[in-house]
């Protein structure tokens, strides 16, 4: 084995759920993306907080999506900050666990952002 990384597969929202990335996480960008002639995304390689992961518009439909009980954990230093990337990311999506103090850490906040893709953000 030479790498491991973590893969979203999204079925026509790649492109958008990139930039919205990039717009909304910090130290976040896209290291290369190849998209098809019809505007989807063939491969893409995302950098958030030097964690690398693959994304691609999956080419064959398929009945599944992204599920809560895989997640991209985000630790930040201050609690405001997470509020403000909960609130972000929430934007026209789903609130699992709003952002508190639920006594294992400062302030912590899991959303399901609107592309289906989960996020934990936690103030150690």
């Amino acid at each position: 084995m030479t790498t491991a990384h973590p893969f979203f597969m999204f079925q026509g929202q790649c492109g958008e759920a990139l930039d919205f990335y990039v717009a909304t996480l910090p130290e976040t960008r896209v290291l290369s993306r190849n998209d098809k002639p019809d505007g989807t995304v063939a491969m893409a390689r995302l950098s958030i907080a030097g964690l690398e992961i693959m994304a691609n518009d999956s080419p064959p439909v398929h009945d599944f999506t992204f599920t809560p009980s895989i997640s991209t954990f985000l630790g930040v230093d201050d609690p405001d900050q997470v509020d403000a990337l909960a609130t972000a990311l929430s934007v026209d999506a789903k609130v699992l666990m709003p952002a508190n103090n639920y006594g294992f850490s400062r302030r912590f906040a899991w959303v399901q952002d609107r592309f289906g893709v989960s996020w934990q953000i936690n103030a150690a």
